[in-house]
């Protein structure tokens, strides 16, 4: 780890402090500057949890990456600024399919003298800032959550726009084993959405950036607007321009995008009439 590299990626010229402040202002830098993505999985290209890899392709090449990779890098960064860090396990969507989710999701337990703080920059399109874990609803740049205990020793994030996703978390160090079985399962499996479609993700000064396949969406507390990808030079403008990441080997995944969005929209024209029109996800 190039410290000074890390902070001057996502575009701080000092070391914060290991406190609140500090991890704040780490937070919001991080989210802001790097993109969540799983290019490397759409291409085929294999993703790992180690350090050396994940250092080299966020700061050394400038790319984005997943929970396993943003987490990854972030944990480590806190840790030589001296935080009091650890891997956590995180599972999205436990809240549907129970314990089997358990390692999707990496996150981050830090120990502050305000007390344990969850930090997460591996979600997308979660809480811009750290968050105190203490049950109750809270609001991050606009948007609506509530962290809410669960049996035993977990927890649930909720995004409180309908249709969005829950993801628990267990503050106990994680199961790297586990987290490695499951960083391997996430970019192989045909039934994982890291390998049926593309995504990236962005906070921005008025929300977010997503895309999802063809269609990408701005998002702010008031709503969303979308567009849709009109074709391969689209796609990777929009990428470097929108996401930051520069990658024009993303135009070959252009008929495999263009397919899917397709027949994602004849699967809602199926189930409701007239709605064929709709942005697929």
């Amino acid at each position: 780890m190039n410290l000074d590299a890390y902070l001057a990626r996502i575009g701080l010229d000092q070391r914060p402090p290991a406190t609140l402040e500090g991890l704040t202002a780490l937070h919001r830098a991080h989210l802001t500057a790097i993109s969540y993505e799983n290019i490397d999985v759409q291409l085929g290209r294999p993703v790992t949890i180690e350090r050396p890899a994940i250092y080299d392709k966020i700061v050394g090449r400038r790319r984005g990456g997943w929970c396993y990779e943003m987490n990854g890098i972030f944990g480590w960064a806190l840790g030589e600024l001296g935080f009091r860090v650890s891997r956590a396990t995180g599972a999205v969507m436990r809240a549907a399919a129970g314990d089997a989710k358990n390692g999707n999701h990496l996150v981050l337990r830090v120990e502050l003298p305000q007390g344990i703080w969850l930090a997460d920059v591996g979600f997308g399109d979660g809480p811009r800032d750290p968050v105190a874990v203490v049950p109750g609803p809270f609001t991050s740049h606009g948007f609506a959550f509530e962290l809410s205990r669960q049996g035993g020793d977990w927890w649930r994030l909720s995004d409180l726009r309908p249709g969005a996703k829950s993801f628990d978390f267990h503050l106990a160090p994680a199961d790297e084993a586990l987290l490695a079985e499951k960083c391997a399962f996430l970019q192989t499996a045909p039934v994982s959405p890291f390998v049926q479609n593309l995504v990236a993700q962005r906070h921005t000064a008025d929300g977010h950036a997503i895309l999802r396949g063809r269609t990408i969406s701005r998002v702010t507390p008031a709503g969303a607007t979308d567009r849709t990808i009109a074709d391969a030079d689209d796609l990777v403008a929009t990428l470097k321009d929108v996401f930051a990441l520069d990658v024009p080997e993303v135009a070959a995944l252009w008929p495999k995008i263009h397919a899917r969005h397709e027949a994602v929209l004849a699967q809602r024209a199926k189930e409701k009439p007239g709605t064929a029109s709709a942005e697929p996800g």
